[in-house]
């Protein structure tokens, strides 16, 4: 357990964060999920570090390219449209694998999946998917309390809206999908089944957001991948996994930033500090694998005068924070189901991952 001083150092800390918003601010900015959701709470002050910590970080530590985490905004991460009630309803097509794709996706399935209820989608006509091969998207009609997510959504042959997975929830619910409602089977992927993450979380549970950065406060757990995810084990807020690491940190893991490291050191931006400050209190979850350790910044396609530029960084802020400084969280039993086709294909070799 923390020492009192500590608990102090961690409050001085958040109060700084709080007071880097500008004069006159308005009240904090929505964010996604009930206040009650796992996403939403702070990191209990005598959380438990989970043993296997260390060989972790000696894990991340050998990351190919050297960096530490990094923060994904200009690519490779989710944009968010809000609508309304006057925004057109669309349909949402399915895509249908190709001969090459089947032996990627180790699947006689003929089509990715969507879940119950997912369409038709209020799509704004500025909406914009992430130009990169994931090309996520969501819409979240805050008067309706509902999210719209999509992974890989583009324009079909017809003209109209295709994707591979699509979902629909609540913005106001818990932010967790139970991995016996989606019915996932054990070796195959969740996107046969709705979930955009690969972790089958929701596409917006932990996305930084920009109008909360500029606030000056970020609210809740944010979201992270990493190369070496587990293979066949993951943990609550996740339902499934892709990882394919043995021995690697399972798929919803918290990890936290060392709530007494002192930021002042560290060439950050403030926006940047904002984050960090938010990694101390909430920490990150592993949502997803990828090439390297991101943590996921809201994408600003289709939103004129909103700009990350000289605000966020790849690499040069968060990416100078060692990853020693890091701890992992000990949490509930670890589930061992999972995604099973990286022991068949690379998952690297999926173009979509170009």
């Amino acid at each position: 357990m923390k020492s009192p001083a500590i608990l102090s150092l961690i409050a001085g800390a958040f109060a700084a964060a709080t007071a880097l918003a500008a004069p006159g601010t308005p009240g904090p900015p929505r964010r996604f999920f009930s206040d009650e959701s796992y996403w939403n709470q702070p990191i209990p002050g005598d959380a438990k570090t989970d043993p296997r910590t260390d060989r972790w970080v000696k894990l991340l530590e050998t990351e190919p390219g050297g960096e530490n985490f990094l923060i994904n905004s200009e690519q490779w991460t989710i944009p968010v449209y809000e609508v309304d009630a006057s925004t057109p309803m669309v349909p949402v097509g399915f895509h249908t694998l190709s001969p090459e794709e089947h032996v990627i996706w180790h699947t006689q399935r003929a089509q990715f999946g969507h879940g119950k209820g997912f369409g038709p989608v209020p799509i704004p006509l500025e909406a914009k998917p992430d130009p990169k091969g994931d090309a996520h998207l969501a819409v979240v009609d805050w008067k309706r309390n509902l999210v719209w997510d999509m992974w890989a959504l583009r324009t079909g042959p017809d003209g109209g809206w295709q994707s591979n997975t699509g979902m629909v929830y609540a913005a106001d619910g818990p932010g967790v999908f139970r991995t016996a409602d989606l019915g996932v089977v054990d070796g195959e992927s969740v996107h046969f089944h709705g979930p955009s993450r690969a972790a089958g979380v929701p596409a917006v549970a932990g996305l930084i957001l920009y109008d909360e950065v500029m606030a000056g406060e970020i609210r809740h757990k944010v979201a992270a991948a990493s190369r070496f995810c587990a293979y066949k084990e993951f943990v609550f807020p996740a339902a499934w996994t892709d990882g394919f690491t043995e021995g690697g940190i399972p798929e919803g893991t918290t990890i936290q930033l060392d709530p007494t490291l002192d930021l002042s050191p560290f060439p950050l931006t403030r926006e940047e500090r904002i984050i960090c400050v938010a990694l101390q209190r909430y920490g990150m979850v592993l949502v997803d694998i990828a090439q390297g350790q991101p943590v996921y910044a809201e994408g600003l396609w289709g939103h004129p005068g909103k700009s990350w530029k000289g605000k966020l960084r790849s690499t040069g802020g968060l990416s100078t924070i060692p990853y020693r400084y890091y701890r992992m969280i000990e949490t509930g039993p670890a589930t061992h189901m999972g995604d099973g086709r990286s022991k068949f294909h690379s998952v690297w070799d999926d173009p979509q991952t170009k």
